[in-house]
Protein backbone atom coordinates (compact mmCIF):
# COMPACT_ATOMS: atom_id res chain seq x y z
CA UNK A 1 0.00 0.00 0.00
CA UNK A 2 2.77 2.23 1.00
CA UNK A 3 4.62 1.62 -2.54
CA UNK A 4 1.57 1.73 -4.00
CA UNK A 5 0.63 5.71 -2.95
CA UNK A 6 4.17 6.49 -3.78
CA UNK A 7 3.76 5.21 -7.20
CA UNK A 8 0.65 7.12 -7.70
CA UNK A 9 1.96 10.48 -6.57
CA UNK A 10 4.93 9.96 -9.34
CA UNK A 11 2.50 8.98 -11.88
CA UNK A 12 -0.14 11.47 -11.03
CA UNK A 13 2.69 13.87 -11.19
CA UNK A 14 4.36 13.04 -14.37
CA UNK A 15 0.68 12.67 -16.04
CA UNK A 16 0.06 16.16 -14.87
CA UNK A 17 3.24 17.34 -16.25
CA UNK A 18 2.33 16.05 -19.96
CA UNK A 19 -1.37 17.59 -20.05
CA UNK A 20 0.20 20.74 -20.42
CA UNK A 21 1.77 19.71 -23.64
CA UNK A 22 -1.59 18.35 -24.91
CA UNK A 23 -3.85 21.02 -24.86
CA UNK A 24 -4.51 20.94 -21.08
CA UNK A 25 -3.03 23.81 -19.38
CA UNK A 26 -3.48 24.15 -16.12
CA UNK A 27 -5.36 20.38 -15.86
CA UNK A 28 -4.02 17.80 -13.20
CA UNK A 29 -4.33 14.26 -12.88
CA UNK A 30 -4.22 12.04 -9.74
CA UNK A 31 -4.68 8.50 -8.74
CA UNK A 32 -6.88 8.41 -5.04
CA UNK A 33 -6.43 5.26 -3.68
CA UNK A 34 -9.28 4.38 -0.79
CA UNK A 35 -9.01 1.57 1.62
CA UNK A 36 -11.36 -1.26 1.77
CA UNK A 37 -12.90 -2.23 4.68
CA UNK A 38 -10.35 -4.27 7.01
CA UNK A 39 -10.49 -7.76 5.92
CA UNK A 40 -11.59 -7.23 2.33
CA UNK A 41 -9.42 -7.11 -0.78
CA UNK A 42 -10.48 -6.96 -4.07
CA UNK A 43 -8.85 -7.53 -7.64
CA UNK A 44 -6.91 -4.33 -7.43
CA UNK A 45 -5.64 -5.42 -3.57
CA UNK A 46 -6.79 -3.80 -0.32
CA UNK A 47 -7.46 -0.33 -2.02
CA UNK A 48 -9.77 0.90 -4.15
CA UNK A 49 -8.24 2.74 -7.26
CA UNK A 50 -9.69 6.06 -8.85
CA UNK A 51 -8.33 8.03 -11.69
CA UNK A 52 -9.25 11.88 -10.77
CA UNK A 53 -8.50 14.93 -13.65
CA UNK A 54 -9.32 18.25 -13.72
CA UNK A 55 -8.69 18.82 -17.78
CA UNK A 56 -9.02 22.78 -16.86
CA UNK A 57 -7.42 25.49 -13.98
CA UNK A 58 -9.98 26.34 -11.13
CA UNK A 59 -11.89 22.82 -11.42
CA UNK A 60 -11.99 20.08 -8.72
CA UNK A 61 -10.10 16.85 -9.32
CA UNK A 62 -13.42 14.66 -10.10
CA UNK A 63 -13.75 10.73 -11.27
CA UNK A 64 -11.95 10.55 -15.21
CA UNK A 65 -14.95 8.68 -16.45
CA UNK A 66 -17.27 10.78 -15.10
CA UNK A 67 -15.96 14.61 -16.28
CA UNK A 68 -13.92 13.70 -19.55
CA UNK A 69 -14.63 14.50 -22.80
CA UNK A 70 -13.96 11.69 -25.83
CA UNK A 71 -10.37 13.76 -26.56
CA UNK A 72 -9.64 14.29 -23.04
CA UNK A 73 -9.40 11.02 -22.34
CA UNK A 74 -7.68 9.97 -25.49
CA UNK A 75 -5.01 12.69 -24.69
CA UNK A 76 -4.60 11.27 -20.92
CA UNK A 77 -4.49 7.85 -22.03
CA UNK A 78 -1.31 9.02 -24.18
CA UNK A 79 0.06 10.93 -21.81
CA UNK A 80 0.11 7.36 -19.48
CA UNK A 81 0.68 5.15 -22.44
CA UNK A 82 3.81 7.53 -23.09
CA UNK A 83 5.04 7.14 -19.10
CA UNK A 84 4.32 3.59 -18.73
CA UNK A 85 6.26 2.73 -21.94
CA UNK A 86 8.98 1.43 -20.20
CA UNK A 87 7.55 -0.93 -18.49
CA UNK A 88 4.22 -2.13 -19.95
CA UNK A 89 4.17 -5.12 -22.26
CA UNK A 90 1.12 -4.61 -24.71
CA UNK A 91 3.03 -4.66 -27.74
CA UNK A 92 -0.05 -3.05 -30.09
CA UNK A 93 -2.01 0.27 -29.26
CA UNK A 94 -4.73 1.98 -31.05
CA UNK A 95 -5.90 5.54 -30.64
CA UNK A 96 -9.19 6.49 -32.14
CA UNK A 97 -9.06 10.17 -33.24
CA UNK A 98 -6.62 10.94 -29.74
CA UNK A 99 -6.63 14.67 -31.54
CA UNK A 100 -10.29 15.44 -31.37
CA UNK A 101 -10.95 19.27 -30.49
CA UNK A 102 -7.03 20.26 -30.90
CA UNK A 103 -5.04 21.74 -33.58
CA UNK A 104 -1.79 23.11 -34.93
CA UNK A 105 1.24 23.36 -31.95
CA UNK A 106 -0.67 20.73 -29.83
CA UNK A 107 -1.77 18.02 -32.24
CA UNK A 108 1.73 18.71 -33.62
CA UNK A 109 2.92 17.12 -29.92
CA UNK A 110 0.38 14.77 -30.39
CA UNK A 111 2.18 13.15 -32.86
CA UNK A 112 5.79 13.58 -32.27
CA UNK A 113 4.57 11.89 -28.60
CA UNK A 114 2.47 8.88 -30.79
CA UNK A 115 5.83 8.70 -32.90
CA UNK A 116 8.27 8.22 -29.53
CA UNK A 117 5.46 5.75 -28.23
CA UNK A 118 5.95 4.16 -31.63
CA UNK A 119 9.60 3.45 -30.73
CA UNK A 120 8.91 0.92 -28.49
CA UNK A 121 5.30 -1.02 -29.24
CA UNK A 122 3.31 -0.97 -32.63
CA UNK A 123 1.04 2.55 -32.83
CA UNK A 124 -1.63 2.53 -35.04
CA UNK A 125 -3.73 6.04 -34.87
CA UNK A 126 -6.83 7.37 -36.90
CA UNK A 127 -6.62 11.13 -37.31
CA UNK A 128 -7.61 13.70 -39.09
CA UNK A 129 -5.17 16.10 -38.38
CA UNK A 130 -2.66 16.36 -40.78
CA UNK A 131 0.32 17.51 -38.13
CA UNK A 132 -0.15 13.60 -36.26
CA UNK A 133 -0.35 11.72 -39.91
CA UNK A 134 3.05 13.08 -40.91
CA UNK A 135 4.63 12.04 -38.14
CA UNK A 136 3.94 8.22 -38.71
CA UNK A 137 6.42 5.98 -40.22
CA UNK A 138 3.71 4.31 -42.26
CA UNK A 139 0.11 6.16 -44.07
CA UNK A 140 -2.61 4.50 -44.68
CA UNK A 141 -6.12 5.40 -45.92
CA UNK A 142 -9.48 4.17 -45.63
CA UNK A 143 -11.88 4.98 -47.68
CA UNK A 144 -15.71 3.89 -47.82
CA UNK A 145 -17.97 4.03 -51.33
CA UNK A 146 -21.57 3.32 -51.06
CA UNK A 147 -23.47 1.65 -54.01
CA UNK A 148 -26.93 0.90 -54.04
CA UNK A 149 -27.21 -0.93 -50.61
CA UNK A 150 -23.48 -1.81 -50.41
CA UNK A 151 -20.79 0.27 -48.47
CA UNK A 152 -16.97 -1.00 -48.99
CA UNK A 153 -14.21 0.14 -47.33
CA UNK A 154 -10.95 0.40 -48.82
CA UNK A 155 -7.59 0.73 -47.01
CA UNK A 156 -4.57 1.24 -48.79
CA UNK A 157 -1.16 2.25 -48.06
CA UNK A 158 0.49 5.32 -49.34
CA UNK A 159 3.50 6.16 -51.12
CA UNK A 160 5.99 8.72 -50.22
CA UNK A 161 4.31 10.84 -53.17
CA UNK A 162 0.67 9.73 -51.88
CA UNK A 163 1.19 11.03 -48.83
CA UNK A 164 2.08 14.39 -50.01
CA UNK A 165 -0.96 14.72 -51.69
CA UNK A 166 -3.20 13.27 -48.65
CA UNK A 167 -1.65 15.73 -46.18
CA UNK A 168 -1.90 18.55 -48.79
CA UNK A 169 -5.68 17.43 -48.92
CA UNK A 170 -5.90 17.05 -44.63
CA UNK A 171 -4.77 20.88 -44.69
CA UNK A 172 -6.52 22.33 -47.74
CA UNK A 173 -9.91 20.10 -48.62
CA UNK A 174 -11.02 20.28 -51.91
CA UNK A 175 -9.00 22.59 -53.99
CA UNK A 176 -5.56 21.73 -53.64
CA UNK A 177 -2.94 24.47 -54.32
CA UNK A 178 1.08 24.08 -55.14
CA UNK A 179 1.46 26.32 -52.02
CA UNK A 180 -0.65 23.69 -49.58
CA UNK A 181 1.27 20.48 -51.56
CA UNK A 182 4.52 22.36 -50.51
CA UNK A 183 3.39 22.99 -46.97
CA UNK A 184 2.20 19.32 -46.90
CA UNK A 185 6.17 18.55 -48.04
CA UNK A 186 7.87 20.41 -45.47
CA UNK A 187 5.62 19.11 -42.73
CA UNK A 188 6.83 15.55 -44.26
CA UNK A 189 10.12 16.53 -44.41
CA UNK A 190 10.33 17.95 -40.60
CA UNK A 191 8.59 15.24 -38.92
CA UNK A 192 11.14 12.97 -40.89
CA UNK A 193 14.32 14.76 -39.69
Amino acid sequence: SEQRQAAAAKLGEKVSARMQDLGMQGGQFSIALTSLNEGEMGVTGLERIEFLVSANPGQPLLPLSKVASGGELSRISLALQVIIATVGRIPTLIFDEVDVGIGGRVAEIVGQQLHQLGQSRQVICITHQAQVAAQGDQHLQVTKKSHDDETVSRIQQLTQGDRVGEIARMIGGIEISQQTRDHAEDMLSRASA
